[in-house]
Protein backbone atom coordinates (compact mmCIF):
# COMPACT_ATOMS: atom_id res chain seq x y z
CA UNK A 1 0.00 0.00 0.00
CA UNK A 2 2.42 3.00 -1.26
CA UNK A 3 -0.18 5.72 -0.38
CA UNK A 4 0.47 5.51 2.99
CA UNK A 5 2.30 8.33 4.94
CA UNK A 6 5.85 7.82 5.36
CA UNK A 7 8.79 9.21 7.42
CA UNK A 8 10.88 6.49 6.43
CA UNK A 9 12.71 7.93 3.86
CA UNK A 10 15.58 7.60 5.58
CA UNK A 11 15.93 4.48 6.09
CA UNK A 12 16.12 3.55 2.24
CA UNK A 13 18.59 6.30 1.54
CA UNK A 14 21.04 6.79 4.64
CA UNK A 15 20.70 2.95 5.32
CA UNK A 16 20.80 1.89 1.61
CA UNK A 17 23.58 4.32 0.50
CA UNK A 18 25.88 3.10 3.42
CA UNK A 19 25.48 0.06 2.55
CA UNK A 20 25.94 -0.15 -1.26
CA UNK A 21 28.69 1.40 -0.57
CA UNK A 22 30.16 -1.56 1.09
CA UNK A 23 29.18 -3.55 -1.73
CA UNK A 24 30.69 -1.67 -4.01
CA UNK A 25 30.80 -1.84 -7.74
CA UNK A 26 31.35 -5.54 -7.82
CA UNK A 27 27.59 -5.82 -7.58
CA UNK A 28 27.59 -4.92 -11.56
CA UNK A 29 29.12 -6.98 -14.40
CA UNK A 30 31.49 -5.40 -17.44
CA UNK A 31 28.63 -5.41 -19.79
CA UNK A 32 26.26 -3.07 -16.78
CA UNK A 33 23.79 -6.51 -15.83
CA UNK A 34 23.48 -7.34 -12.28
CA UNK A 35 25.67 -9.67 -11.09
CA UNK A 36 24.51 -12.99 -9.75
CA UNK A 37 25.18 -12.80 -6.09
CA UNK A 38 24.02 -8.70 -6.10
CA UNK A 39 20.32 -9.03 -4.74
CA UNK A 40 20.00 -5.24 -3.25
CA UNK A 41 17.08 -3.39 -4.57
CA UNK A 42 13.54 -3.21 -4.17
CA UNK A 43 11.52 -6.15 -4.89
CA UNK A 44 7.64 -6.24 -5.33
CA UNK A 45 6.01 -10.05 -4.59
CA UNK A 46 2.64 -9.70 -5.27
CA UNK A 47 0.91 -12.19 -7.08
CA UNK A 48 -2.48 -13.41 -8.41
CA UNK A 49 -1.62 -17.09 -7.66
CA UNK A 50 -3.17 -19.25 -5.18
CA UNK A 51 -1.42 -20.30 -2.17
CA UNK A 52 -2.33 -24.05 -2.92
CA UNK A 53 -3.68 -25.16 -6.07
CA UNK A 54 -7.92 -24.93 -6.34
CA UNK A 55 -9.63 -28.26 -6.28
CA UNK A 56 -10.58 -27.33 -9.42
CA UNK A 57 -7.55 -26.84 -10.86
CA UNK A 58 -5.99 -30.22 -9.44
CA UNK A 59 -3.49 -32.43 -11.63
CA UNK A 60 -2.43 -29.29 -13.33
CA UNK A 61 0.62 -27.78 -12.59
CA UNK A 62 0.24 -24.73 -15.02
CA UNK A 63 -2.31 -22.94 -17.39
CA UNK A 64 -2.18 -21.97 -20.72
CA UNK A 65 -1.95 -18.25 -21.54
CA UNK A 66 -5.61 -17.34 -22.17
CA UNK A 67 -6.83 -19.91 -19.08
CA UNK A 68 -4.20 -18.06 -16.98
CA UNK A 69 -5.51 -14.64 -18.32
CA UNK A 70 -9.01 -15.36 -17.19
CA UNK A 71 -8.36 -17.04 -13.86
CA UNK A 72 -6.12 -14.07 -12.76
CA UNK A 73 -9.41 -12.26 -13.65
CA UNK A 74 -11.87 -14.40 -12.02
CA UNK A 75 -9.58 -13.92 -8.91
CA UNK A 76 -9.37 -10.08 -9.00
CA UNK A 77 -13.01 -9.51 -9.80
CA UNK A 78 -13.40 -12.23 -6.65
CA UNK A 79 -11.53 -10.07 -4.00
CA UNK A 80 -12.48 -6.70 -5.26
CA UNK A 81 -14.34 -5.57 -1.99
CA UNK A 82 -16.06 -2.43 -4.34
CA UNK A 83 -18.38 -5.29 -5.74
CA UNK A 84 -19.02 -6.90 -2.22
CA UNK A 85 -22.47 -4.81 -2.42
CA UNK A 86 -25.04 -5.56 -0.86
CA UNK A 87 -28.87 -5.18 -2.05
CA UNK A 88 -29.25 -1.52 -0.95
CA UNK A 89 -26.02 -0.99 -2.76
CA UNK A 90 -23.98 -0.84 0.36
CA UNK A 91 -20.50 -2.13 1.20
CA UNK A 92 -19.30 -4.55 4.26
CA UNK A 93 -17.68 -2.70 6.98
CA UNK A 94 -15.48 -5.89 7.46
CA UNK A 95 -12.28 -5.35 6.67
CA UNK A 96 -11.58 -1.88 6.76
CA UNK A 97 -10.64 -0.86 3.09
CA UNK A 98 -12.28 -0.49 -0.22
CA UNK A 99 -10.49 -1.15 -2.75
CA UNK A 100 -8.28 1.37 -3.97
CA UNK A 101 -6.29 0.58 -0.86
CA UNK A 102 -5.34 -2.94 -1.70
CA UNK A 103 -2.64 -3.87 -3.72
CA UNK A 104 -2.92 -7.83 -4.54
CA UNK A 105 -1.26 -9.20 -7.96
CA UNK A 106 -3.28 -9.52 -11.25
CA UNK A 107 -1.62 -11.45 -12.77
CA UNK A 108 -0.31 -15.40 -12.77
CA UNK A 109 3.12 -14.29 -14.08
CA UNK A 110 5.17 -15.67 -16.65
CA UNK A 111 5.46 -19.15 -15.43
CA UNK A 112 1.06 -19.10 -15.39
CA UNK A 113 1.05 -22.04 -12.01
CA UNK A 114 -1.59 -23.01 -9.92
CA UNK A 115 -0.09 -22.39 -6.71
CA UNK A 116 3.09 -21.37 -4.80
CA UNK A 117 3.15 -24.41 -3.20
CA UNK A 118 5.15 -26.32 -5.89
CA UNK A 119 5.91 -29.06 -3.45
CA UNK A 120 4.11 -31.49 -3.20
CA UNK A 121 3.34 -31.69 -6.77
CA UNK A 122 0.19 -31.51 -6.00
CA UNK A 123 0.18 -27.86 -4.85
CA UNK A 124 -1.08 -28.44 -1.47
CA UNK A 125 -0.11 -28.59 2.42
CA UNK A 126 0.69 -31.67 3.39
CA UNK A 127 -1.78 -33.08 6.10
CA UNK A 128 -1.47 -31.43 9.49
CA UNK A 129 -0.31 -33.37 12.46
CA UNK A 130 -3.32 -33.78 15.31
CA UNK A 131 -0.90 -30.79 17.36
CA UNK A 132 -0.97 -28.67 14.86
CA UNK A 133 -4.61 -28.48 14.60
CA UNK A 134 -4.91 -28.61 18.14
CA UNK A 135 -3.45 -25.22 18.12
CA UNK A 136 -5.18 -24.06 15.08
CA UNK A 137 -8.52 -25.12 17.43
CA UNK A 138 -7.32 -22.74 20.33
CA UNK A 139 -6.18 -19.76 17.77
CA UNK A 140 -9.64 -19.89 16.18
CA UNK A 141 -11.24 -19.60 19.96
CA UNK A 142 -9.35 -17.33 21.05
CA UNK A 143 -10.35 -15.09 17.87
CA UNK A 144 -13.92 -15.81 18.16
CA UNK A 145 -14.70 -14.86 21.74
CA UNK A 146 -14.30 -11.34 23.38
CA UNK A 147 -10.52 -10.31 24.18
CA UNK A 148 -9.74 -11.19 27.97
CA UNK A 149 -6.56 -9.24 27.23
CA UNK A 150 -4.26 -8.42 24.29
CA UNK A 151 -2.52 -11.64 23.98
CA UNK A 152 -5.84 -13.03 22.78
CA UNK A 153 -5.56 -11.73 19.31
CA UNK A 154 -2.78 -12.92 16.68
CA UNK A 155 0.44 -11.12 16.44
CA UNK A 156 -0.45 -8.95 13.06
CA UNK A 157 -3.66 -7.37 14.69
CA UNK A 158 -1.45 -6.23 17.75
CA UNK A 159 0.93 -5.09 15.03
CA UNK A 160 3.96 -7.08 16.30
CA UNK A 161 4.50 -8.70 12.99
CA UNK A 162 3.53 -7.88 9.63
CA UNK A 163 0.83 -10.81 7.99
CA UNK A 164 3.28 -10.37 4.85
CA UNK A 165 6.94 -10.17 6.37
CA UNK A 166 7.64 -13.17 7.43
CA UNK A 167 9.42 -15.07 8.06
CA UNK A 168 8.73 -16.76 5.25
CA UNK A 169 7.02 -13.76 3.21
CA UNK A 170 4.01 -14.12 1.00
CA UNK A 171 2.10 -12.26 -1.21
CA UNK A 172 -1.19 -10.84 0.44
CA UNK A 173 -3.62 -7.97 0.19
CA UNK A 174 -1.09 -4.99 0.14
CA UNK A 175 2.25 -4.19 0.98
CA UNK A 176 3.97 -6.58 -1.10
CA UNK A 177 7.27 -5.26 -1.04
CA UNK A 178 10.66 -5.68 0.36
CA UNK A 179 13.75 -4.29 0.08
CA UNK A 180 17.12 -6.04 0.12
CA UNK A 181 20.82 -4.64 1.59
CA UNK A 182 23.93 -6.46 1.48
CA UNK A 183 27.24 -6.38 2.63
CA UNK A 184 30.42 -8.41 2.49
CA UNK A 185 28.90 -10.27 5.66
CA UNK A 186 25.28 -9.42 6.56
CA UNK A 187 22.19 -8.95 4.36
CA UNK A 188 19.24 -6.84 5.79
CA UNK A 189 15.66 -7.80 4.47
CA UNK A 190 13.48 -4.87 5.55
CA UNK A 191 9.92 -5.17 4.86
CA UNK A 192 7.01 -2.43 4.26
CA UNK A 193 4.71 -4.44 6.20
CA UNK A 194 5.32 -3.15 9.65
CA UNK A 195 8.74 -2.08 8.89
CA UNK A 196 10.12 -5.64 9.65
CA UNK A 197 13.89 -5.86 9.12
CA UNK A 198 15.87 -8.55 9.60
CA UNK A 199 19.70 -8.54 9.91
CA UNK A 200 20.92 -12.01 8.64
CA UNK A 201 24.60 -12.58 9.55
CA UNK A 202 26.94 -14.10 6.65
CA UNK A 203 29.79 -14.75 8.93
CA UNK A 204 29.60 -18.56 9.86
CA UNK A 205 28.55 -17.31 13.46
CA UNK A 206 26.20 -20.78 15.00
CA UNK A 207 22.31 -20.28 15.67
CA UNK A 208 21.42 -18.66 19.29
CA UNK A 209 21.10 -21.77 22.30
CA UNK A 210 17.74 -23.59 21.49
CA UNK A 211 16.54 -22.17 24.95
CA UNK A 212 16.73 -18.44 23.38
CA UNK A 213 13.04 -17.65 20.65
CA UNK A 214 12.20 -14.89 19.10
CA UNK A 215 8.90 -13.97 17.34
CA UNK A 216 11.09 -13.89 13.80
CA UNK A 217 13.66 -16.74 14.69
CA UNK A 218 17.08 -16.80 14.50
CA UNK A 219 18.59 -16.40 11.23
CA UNK A 220 21.71 -17.25 9.92
CA UNK A 221 22.97 -17.12 6.10
CA UNK A 222 25.20 -18.50 3.75
CA UNK A 223 25.98 -18.92 -0.02
CA UNK A 224 25.73 -21.68 -1.98
CA UNK A 225 26.71 -21.17 -5.50
CA UNK A 226 24.74 -17.89 -6.34
CA UNK A 227 21.90 -18.58 -4.17
CA UNK A 228 21.94 -16.86 -0.86
CA UNK A 229 20.65 -19.42 1.61
CA UNK A 230 18.81 -18.20 4.91
CA UNK A 231 18.04 -20.64 7.55
CA UNK A 232 15.78 -19.31 10.35
CA UNK A 233 15.26 -22.03 13.85
CA UNK A 234 14.35 -20.87 17.71
CA UNK A 235 10.95 -19.65 16.76
CA UNK A 236 8.36 -19.36 19.48
CA UNK A 237 5.08 -20.77 20.32
CA UNK A 238 3.83 -17.07 20.20
CA UNK A 239 3.44 -17.57 16.34
CA UNK A 240 2.76 -19.74 13.76
CA UNK A 241 2.90 -20.14 9.65
CA UNK A 242 0.08 -22.42 8.33
CA UNK A 243 -0.13 -24.72 11.11
CA UNK A 244 4.13 -24.60 11.84
CA UNK A 245 5.15 -24.82 15.67
CA UNK A 246 8.24 -23.37 17.90
CA UNK A 247 10.43 -26.42 16.28
CA UNK A 248 9.97 -25.21 12.65
CA UNK A 249 12.85 -24.73 10.32
CA UNK A 250 12.62 -22.52 7.65
CA UNK A 251 14.96 -22.29 4.99
CA UNK A 252 14.49 -19.46 2.38
CA UNK A 253 16.44 -19.41 -0.78
CA UNK A 254 17.07 -16.09 -2.77
CA UNK A 255 18.15 -16.75 -6.78
CA UNK A 256 18.77 -13.89 -8.93
CA UNK A 257 17.18 -14.36 -12.60
CA UNK A 258 18.27 -11.56 -13.97
CA UNK A 259 18.45 -7.82 -13.95
CA UNK A 260 14.81 -7.47 -12.76
CA UNK A 261 13.65 -11.37 -11.58
CA UNK A 262 14.20 -12.37 -8.26
CA UNK A 263 13.74 -15.19 -7.53
CA UNK A 264 12.52 -16.26 -3.77
CA UNK A 265 12.16 -20.00 -2.63
CA UNK A 266 11.16 -21.51 0.97
CA UNK A 267 11.02 -24.64 2.84
CA UNK A 268 9.27 -25.60 5.42
CA UNK A 269 10.40 -28.22 7.68
CA UNK A 270 8.52 -29.28 10.97
CA UNK A 271 8.15 -32.81 11.46
CA UNK A 272 5.90 -31.98 14.38
CA UNK A 273 3.38 -30.18 12.43
CA UNK A 274 3.24 -32.09 9.09
CA UNK A 275 3.08 -35.04 7.33
CA UNK A 276 6.40 -34.07 5.38
CA UNK A 277 8.47 -30.96 4.33
CA UNK A 278 7.12 -28.73 1.58
CA UNK A 279 7.86 -25.64 -0.77
CA UNK A 280 6.92 -22.45 -1.90
CA UNK A 281 8.65 -20.43 -5.05
CA UNK A 282 7.75 -16.90 -5.57
CA UNK A 283 9.24 -14.67 -8.22
CA UNK A 284 9.51 -11.00 -7.07
CA UNK A 285 9.88 -8.29 -9.68
CA UNK A 286 12.25 -5.46 -9.72
CA UNK A 287 10.41 -1.64 -8.38
CA UNK A 288 11.93 2.07 -8.87
CA UNK A 289 9.45 2.79 -5.88
CA UNK A 290 10.89 3.28 -2.84
CA UNK A 291 9.28 1.28 0.60
CA UNK A 292 7.20 3.35 3.14
CA UNK A 293 7.03 3.39 6.45
CA UNK A 294 3.39 1.19 7.09
CA UNK A 295 2.57 2.74 10.78
CA UNK A 296 0.17 0.12 11.81
CA UNK A 297 0.29 0.55 15.70
CA UNK A 298 -0.56 4.36 15.13
CA UNK A 299 -1.32 4.40 19.40
CA UNK A 300 -3.14 1.24 18.73
CA UNK A 301 -6.59 2.69 19.27
CA UNK A 302 -8.09 -0.42 17.65
CA UNK A 303 -6.97 -2.59 20.70
CA UNK A 304 -7.88 -0.06 23.36
CA UNK A 305 -11.38 0.21 21.98
CA UNK A 306 -11.30 -3.26 21.27
CA UNK A 307 -10.43 -4.23 24.92
CA UNK A 308 -13.38 -1.35 26.02
CA UNK A 309 -15.84 -3.14 24.51
CA UNK A 310 -15.03 -6.16 25.56
CA UNK A 311 -15.16 -4.94 29.03
CA UNK A 312 -18.98 -3.35 28.24
CA UNK A 313 -19.90 -6.87 27.05
CA UNK A 314 -18.70 -9.08 29.74
CA UNK A 315 -20.95 -6.29 31.85
CA UNK A 316 -23.82 -6.48 29.90
CA UNK A 317 -23.68 -10.22 30.52
CA UNK A 318 -23.78 -9.98 34.18
CA UNK A 319 -26.57 -7.89 34.04
CA UNK A 320 -28.67 -10.47 32.29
Amino acid sequence: MRTRHTNAGWIAGGLGGLLLAAAGAAGQTAQGEAAPRDLQGVWDFRSAIPFERPDELAGRATLSPEEAAAFAQERVDAQNVDLWRDENGRLPVSGGYNNFWYDRGTTLGEERRTSLVVDPPDGRIPARSAAAEARGERQRELRARDAYGPEDRGAFERCIMGFNSGPPMNPSAYNNNMQLFQTADHVVILNEMVHDARVVPLDGSPHLPDHVRQWKGDSRGRWEANTLVVETRNFTAKTSFRGSGPDLRLVERFTRLDADRLLYEYTIDDAASFARPWSVRVVMQRSDSPLFEYACHEGNYGMENLLVSARARDRQRAQQ
